[in-house]
């Protein structure tokens, strides 16, 4: 059985309405890599951390009326989770709760625990950021803003 030695994702693939726009907003609002791009493919790759790490797709895909929307969570340390929010406002990106309201911090999901925040790229996909915290999981706890854990007894 192979999936016991898997140790995390490495590529995910996304498809875009408009790939200039998409490799702006990936590059310039979230400081991902350029690795490659193939416009007369309609294609882009990303790294994520080094090229071991991880790798992001993006392919044109046009704009019919059934587009699908897809979600993948981009893994952050704990400080720069915790800034996420302000620095995706001031990006232009409205930073979004587990339920998909708007957010001004992030929430954390008991179960794991880790912190979370979501947003939305140009094409709709649901993006995260999250950070899995060193602390024993709260399943009771749900998901609740970073400040509700934090006054945990």
């Amino acid at each position: 059985m192979i999936g016991p030695q898997i140790q995390g994702v490495y590529e995910t693939h996304l498809p875009v309405a408009d790939l200039t726009r998409s490799v702006a907003f990936y590059c310039d609002v979230l400081g991902l890599t350029l690795a490659s791009q193939m416009p007369e493919r309609g294609i882009a790759f990303f790294w994520i951390g080094p090229k071991q790490t991880g790798m992001l797709g993006l392919w044109h895909s046009g704009t019919g009326p059934l587009r699908m929307t897809l979600h993948c969570a981009f893994r952050l340390p704990k400080a720069a989770l915790l800034s996420a929010c302000a620095d995706l406002t001031r990006a232009g990106v409205q930073p979004l709760g587990f339920d998909g309201l708007p957010a001004t911090e992030p929430v954390v999901i008991g179960w794991m625990p880790a912190l979370s925040v979501y947003f939305k790229d140009p094409d709709g996909h649901s993006l995260e950021l999250i950070h899995v915290l060193d602390a024993p999981p709260d399943p009771g706890f749900g998901v609740k803003p970073w400040s509700a854990w934090c006054k945990r007894p």
